[in-house]
């Protein structure tokens, strides 16, 4: 008997009765960053240093390890939940740690039934823990006492653990990220009021982008001196309005004068006009796409919004190529291969809501490899895609359920709606960016803070840098 769950809701358990030697149930599971800093928490004898991959990049392993006690509490959940299951007493456990698990490994962790005491009904379990390469990375056996009743029970949602995993200092670990990158020449188009220049020079203080300020010169000085800076030694392109800033712009892109765009006070339909334009030479085989890359205190990792500022009500075609945007986005921050979630406001297909339709046909759009690098699943509903309480309450089984990492939005209104509620009321640290263009195009709002226009520029930065190579 190799047990599986046939229903996630329900927790079965076997009595001594039903076991016989050679029963064996299995999980799996992936070590993520957020593992390793809870049981740092819970046990509160980690040295923050240990969890850092900058801090252990020089140490044998050459990066962060979990501690061995995380296998082990796997192997106790099959136990708990598994084989025999619930009523099941522990008595005694031996370990080997036989290897390192490092972050993004995933465990296959396996009990087996070795031998059975009727007398006292006591069952000794070979337990393994074995790594993506099939390598045995924990060995030990486990007794226990087998429950002599039949025990069947919904299974407990659990609360839900939020871990601010970066602390409170995002930023400066962004900026700490790309500080080998040397800074970009960027165009600021309009900065003609004290906060969208005053943004501009901050980023340049950074040491992220080298402003060409372009817009009227006697609006742009006017500006500064209303802000209290200093424009010795920056570039102005003087031209007459917005609109011609923006055209100019995007020609000092095209003759490669320039590796990113960043908005001013101009409308965000002036600019992405201009972007779009046949005549600008700016556009690729991509339809252009927006990203919001959120941070809050209350998810255990960064994620992505996507459409919420560019494309009203995209199309499937659209979308797929917002899609390709968000995940060519997630690798570039660092996530190798994002979980993608398309959002809508069920996670059934139902044909009288398109969105469902048009995340179904995006999975299987990815199955067949016309979307790749990324993990997709959808339709899902919002508390799905971010709760795995949630997930496991409605019986969804998906590795991007409760755990995603790009949001797709149904359209613009949706997402904009979503990207701000979150900004506003559930602290979140902000960037955006505009891809699917020759160069990438900051896009910033006026009610943006000065960290989140810092951050959107350090994102262009890595952006330009990527492109240089791997052009769009």
């Amino acid at each position: 008997m190799d047990t599986e769950p046939d229903d996630l809701r329900i927790l079965r358990n076997h009595t001594f009765d039903e076991l016989r030697v050679g029963d064996s149930a299995s999980i799996a599971r992936t070590l993520t960053r957020e593992d390793i800093h809870l049981l740092a928490m819970m046990s509160s004898g980690a040295d923050p240093r240990q969890l850092d991959p900058d801090d252990v990049a020089s140490t044998r392993f050459h990066g962060v390890i979990a501690h061995g006690m995380w296998g082990g509490a796997l192997i106790s959940a099959v136990l708990g939940t598994r084989l025999p299951g619930p009523g099941t007493i522990y008595v005694r456990q031996t370990l080997r740690f036989l290897a390192p698990v490092t972050i993004g490994d995933r465990l296959s962790v396996r009990v087996e039934v070795a031998a059975m005491d009727a007398v006292t009904r006591r069952v000794t379990l070979a337990c393994t823990c074995r790594n993506p390469a099939g390598d045995t990375v924990i060995e030990g056996e486990a007794e226990v006492i087998a429950p002599d009743e039949r025990i069947e029970r919904e299974r407990t949602v659990l609360p839900e653990i939020g871990l601010d995993v970066a602390g409170n200092d995002g930023l400066q670990r962004l900026l700490a990220h790309v500080a080998p990158l040397a800074a970009i020449r960027a165009a600021v188009v309009h900065p003609c009021d004290a906060l969208s220049l005053s943004g501009a020079l901050d980023a340049r203080d950074a040491g992220l982008i080298v402003p060409v300020l372009v817009g009227p010169r006697a609006r742009i000085e006017a500006a500064a001196a209303e802000a209290g800076v200093d424009l010795s030694g920056i570039v102005i392109e003087d031209v007459a309005h917005s609109h011609a800033a923006a055209a100019r712009a995007a020609g000092l892109a095209r003759e490669g004068e320039v590796e990113a765009l960043v908005k001013g006070s101009l409308h965000t339909d002036e600019l992405m006009q201009a972007v779009v334009a046949r005549e600008s030479g700016l556009r690729t085989k991509r339809r252009v796409s927006h990203c919001f890359v959120l941070q809050t205190p209350y998810y255990p990792r960064p994620f992505i919004v996507t459409d919420a500022a560019v494309n009203l009500a995209p199309d499937l075609e659209q979308k797929a190529d917002i899609v390709r945007n968000a995940i060519d986005l997630a690798h570039v921050i660092g996530v190798a291969t994002p979980k993608v979630a398309i959002l809508a406001a069920v996670e059934t297909v139902t044909p009288s809501m398109p969105a469902t339709l048009d995340a179904a046909a995006l999975c299987k759009m990815a199955d067949r490899g016309q979307i790749e690098g990324g993990l997709l699943d959808g339709p899902l509903a919002f508390d799905n895609a971010v709760s795995i309480a949630a997930a496991r309450t409605k019986g969804i089984v998906s590795e991007v359920a409760g755990q995603a990492d790009i949001l797709v939005v149904p359209d613009l209104e949706s997402g904009n709606m979503l990207a701000k509620q979150v900004m506003f009321m559930g602290d979140a640290a902000s960037a955006g960016i505009v891809l699917g263009a020759k160069v990438p195009v900051v896009l910033t709002s006026r009610a943006d803070s000065r960290e989140s226009r810092i951050a959107s520029c350090a994102i262009a930065l890595m952006l330009a840098h990527r492109y240089r190579t791997m052009p769009p």
